[in-house]
């Protein structure tokens, strides 16, 4: 997988580059400073991957992530955690916080190189899930797997392509969120931002902000923050 680098700082630039030196199969081409250089350098030539900064001067990473092609895919690399929310609403990859670790760097480039993999066709096209009482069965890498609802604890979405986490596994396939959170209980799982519907019974904690579901933080998104509480949260907190 081909990528670039695009942060106005030196050492941040080192700093990917020697962590994304440790992964096989991930081959930096480029590294860029600003937008600007990074933009025409895709005009001549396609990447897959971009690991993005998000405060620069002149055109930022938000800014700039939205004018990259579908099929570019993109790592926000920041030190500001505010930008979270903003950087999934974009349908990023990931979100790392500087300074980057090894293992979160390696699970942010898994996630990547998986999702390049469902870009690339090899996965089949969408179908929708075969449903029973408890169950369903959704198609993932050339057959059908048999998914529990009190099973999954949550829901990722990337455009058109989903993938299912349980407690054991997780499950790629070809389908929108909107599509497969039609296909699930509404009184269990419910959308709290436009890349995520989460199990409700598998929330350990919560704020205004973020739900904790086993050792995953998921951000809830604004338009969805209100519905979510008022729907599945108020009723269940005990006041004093």
């Amino acid at each position: 997988m081909k990528a670039i680098i695009v942060d106005d700082e030196p050492l941040a630039r080192e700093a990917i580059q020697l962590l994304a030196s440790k992964i096989p199969d991930l081959e930096i081409v480029a590294t860029f400073n600003n937008a600007m250089t990074a933009k025409k350098h895709m005009d001549a030539s396609a990447v897959d991957l971009i690991f993005l900064d998000i405060e620069m001067p002149g055109i930022n990473g938000i800014e700039f992530a939205r004018s990259i092609p579908a099929e570019t895919l993109v790592i926000f690399t920041t030190a500001y955690p505010e930008y979270a929310l903003e950087g999934f609403e974009l349908d990023a990859i990931d979100y790392l916080v500087k300074p980057v670790k090894d293992e979160r760097f390696q699970k942010a480039v898994n996630k990547a190189f998986a999702y390049n993999k469902l870009l690339q066709g090899e996965v089949s096209t969408p179908e929708l899930p075969h449903q029973g009482d408890d169950y369903f069965f959704v198609k993932s890498e050339r057959k059908f797997v048999k998914i529990y609802f009190k099973e999954i604890l949550f829901i990722e979405g990337l455009k058109d392509y989903v993938v299912i986490q349980t407690e054991n596994q997780r499950v790629m396939t070809a389908m929108n969120i909107k599509t497969i959170h039609e296909q699930l209980p509404q009184h269990i799982f419910v959308r709290i931002s436009k890349s995520y519907v989460i199990n409700v019974k598998e929330i350990s904690s919560f704020d205004n902000n973020t739900v904790l579901i086993r050792n995953y933080e998921i951000p809830i998104g604004n338009s969805y923050r209100n519905y979510f509480f008022e729907n599945f949260i108020s009723k269940k907190v005990i006041g004093r």
